[in-house]
C-alpha cells in the first residue's frame, strides 16, 4: 500500500473565529499511481468489447468493415428493428424466460434441500455423495455431450406423446442436474455456518423437518440463494450448445436466435451486434438489481 503525503491545513473557524488545523490527503507516491493506472487499464481492456458491440450495432455492414472502432456516421437504428424480426424476440424471449425460471427455481429448491442434509448428516456417506457433487462440476460438458443426448433420446415414448429432446421440460431437466453440483457446494458452505440450536428448538416446538426448511433454513438462504440464481440464470440465458443438440430447429432460445445471422455464406454482423444488445440488456437489468448479494452470498454465513 502507499503511504500518502500529510499535510496541515489552517482553517478558519467562523463562528469561534479560532484557526483550525485539518490534516489532508494531498498526494500518493509512485507505486499508488501505478496501481492505479494498471487499474484504469484493465477497465478499460473490459469495457472495449461492450463498446465495440455497442457502436457496431449501430452501423452498415460496409461501415463496419471499413471503421470497426470509430464511432458510426450515421445511427442505424433500423438494425435493431430488422434484428427483432429475424430473431422472432418475442417467442425466444418467452421460450428462455420460461426454461430460466423453471430450471432455476427447482436447482434452488432441490439443491438447498440436498445440501442442508448433506451438512447436517455428518456420517460417511454424506461425505462420499457431497464430493461426488463436486467432483462432478470439473466433468466437461463435451465429454458427456453425446450420451446425453443418446440416452435422452431413449425416454422419448411416442405412445403417450412424451419427449425429452425438442421440449422445454426436457430441456428443463437437464439443466437441473448439471446445475445442481456447483449449486449443493455453495448451498453447503453456507448452511455450515448456520447455528444447529435453531432447528432443534423448532423441532422440540412442533415443526415437522419440511417446516424447519421451509420457515427458518431457507429464509436465512437468501444471500446465496441470490448467488446461486444469478450464477445459473446468466449461464442458462448465454447456453448455446444444449439447446442447440435438444431442441434446435423446433423451439428457439435467444442464444439460438442469434445464429440465424450467420449462415453458410454470409454473415450479418451489423444484426449481429444489435441482437447481442438486445439479449444482454436482460441481464444487466437484472445483476443491477442483485448486485450486492452476491459477494454477500459466497463470502458470509451469518446468521441475522
Amino acid at each position: 500500500m502507499g503511504e500518502y503525503k500529510i499535510n496541515n491545513v489552517i482553517e478558519v473557524d467562523k463562528k469561534s473565529k479560532k484557526k483550525k488545523k485539518l490534516k489532508t490527503l494531498t498526494s500518493y507516491n509512485f507505486k499508488t499511481g501505478i496501481l492505479e493506472a494498471c487499474t484504469w487499464i484493465f477497465l478499460i481492456l473490459y469495457l472495449t468489447p461492450f463498446y465495440l458491440i455497442a457502436i457496431n450495432s449501430l452501423k452498415t455492414r460496409r461501415e463496419i468493415f471499413k471503421n470497426t472502432t470509430g464511432f458510426p456516421e450515421a445511427l442505424e437504428g433500423q438494425n435493431y428493428l430488422q434484428a427483432i424480426d429475424k430473431m422472432n424476440i418475442g417467442s425466444a424471449f418467452f421460450n428462455s424466460v420460461i426454461i430460466i425460471v423453471c430450471s432455476v427455481g427447482l436447482i434452488v429448491f432441490f439443491s438447498s434441500m440436498a445440501a442442508w442434509v448433506l451438512a447436517r448428516d455428518k456420517s460417511k456417506k454424506s461425505k462420499i455423495i457431497f464430493y461426488t457433487f463436486v467432483a462432478a462440476t470439473i466433468i466437461p460438458f463435451q465429454s458427456v455431450m453425446l450420451p446425453l443426448i443418446k440416452l435422452m433420446g431413449k425416454m422419448n415414448i411416442e405412445a403417450i406423446n412424451f419427449n425429452m429432446l425438442g421440449t422445454r421440460y426436457g430441456l428443463i431437466f437437464m439443466y437441473i442436474g448439471f446445475g445442481s453440483s456447483m449449486s449443493i457446494f455453495l448451498y453447503h458452505g453456507f448452511i455450515k455456518s448456520i447455528p444447529k440450536d435453531i432447528e432443534e428448538a423448532a423441532i422440540i416446538d412442533g415443526c415437522t423437518k419440511f417446516q424447519v426448511y421451509r420457515k427458518i433454513i431457507f429464509p436465512l438462504l437468501k444471500p446465496i440463494t441470490v448467488t446461486v440464481t444469478v450464477l445459473n440464470g446468466i449461464w442458462i440465458w448465454n447456453d448455446f450448445l444444449l439447446p442447440f443438440l435438444t431442441i434446435n430447429g423446433k423451439i428457439n432460445t435467444i442464444p439460438l436466435a442469434m445464429n440465424n445471422f450467420f449462415g453458410a455464406f454470409s454473415k450479418q454482423w451489423e444484426l449481429a451486434m444489435a441482437g447481442i444488445v438486445l439479449s444482454i440488456i436482460p441481464m444487466i437489468i437484472f445483476y443491477f438489481f442483485v448486485q450486492k448479494y452476491i459477494i454477500k452470498g459466497i463470502t458470509q454465513g451469518s446468521v441475522k
